[in-house]
């Protein structure tokens, strides 16, 4: 399953050369997104990926990646036993979500954050792992903003059952400190590993994991002191 409750994830999204999945899963990462909406310059056709990703997906998760899909794909996606969630980045209702997940699917809402206010809407949703995203208006995932990461934090104190994973604007160079700050369950990164759209430099692609857990390594040190000092 993923995000996996008992273990902080990274996950490598939009790539559109199958070819990358094993080595990216072989550099350590946890998960790797696959962009079904058609519209994406990160889109790898459904019909593309069940053929090249089987041997892959039997070991390791993969993520598909929607924009509002219809019931066409949202069943052919689900069918295909490909995918170990489902990540809606359009603007699904938490009633359409709730219908997922009667089905046995697992869903990672992703939500766009502007201000304090607007994580309210997190509440609505049933699923328990949703994903925030840069307020970016028109836009749906993968543009590359950031968002203050303190509302983050402020989201995962008001909803405390919920797995946030941090997205937007990450890169090899500022991961760390994100994690550092957030200590979320999992990071997703598209834009900030590529040489181009759905080409990941697999240089930066390791450097990014690295600085990853050494956030989270950091934080966990910091909580050591914290009770030692107590």
């Amino acid at each position: 399953m993923f995000p996996d409750p008992q273990r902080r994830s990274v996950k490598i999204c939009g790539i559109t050369q199958p070819q990358q999945a094993a080595v990216i899963f072989g550099l350590g990462a946890d998960a790797v997104g696959i962009n079904l909406w058609p519209k994406s310059k990160r889109h790898l056709p459904l019909e593309v990926a069940v053929n090249s990703l089987q041997n892959v997906a039997a070991k390791h998760a993969l993520v598909a990646v929607l924009v509002n899909p219809d019931a066409a794909l949202l069943d052919a996606a689900i069918s295909s036993q490909l995918f170990q969630a489902l990540q809606l980045h359009g603007d699904e209702t938490p009633a359409e979500v709730e219908r997922l997940m009667k089905r046995g699917v697992n869903v990672i809402k992703a939500l766009q954050v502007r201000d304090v206010s607007s994580l309210t809407q997190i509440g609505e949703f049933p699923c328990e792992s949703i994903l925030l995203d840069a307020y970016n208006p028109g836009t749906y995932g993968g543009g590359g903003h950031a968002f203050p990461w303190e509302l983050a934090v402020r989201a995962k104190e008001m909803f405390s059952a919920k797995q946030f994973l941090l997205s937007g604007g990450l890169t090899p160079d500022n991961v760390r400190l994100a994690v550092e700050q957030t200590q979320l369950i999992a990071v997703d990164v598209a834009s900030g590993v590529e040489s181009l759209p759905g080409s990941k430099d697999l240089m930066q692609v390791a450097r990014f994991i690295a600085e990853a857990r050494d956030g989270w390594r950091a934080g966990d040190s910091e909580v050591i002191d914290a009770k030692e000092e107590v």
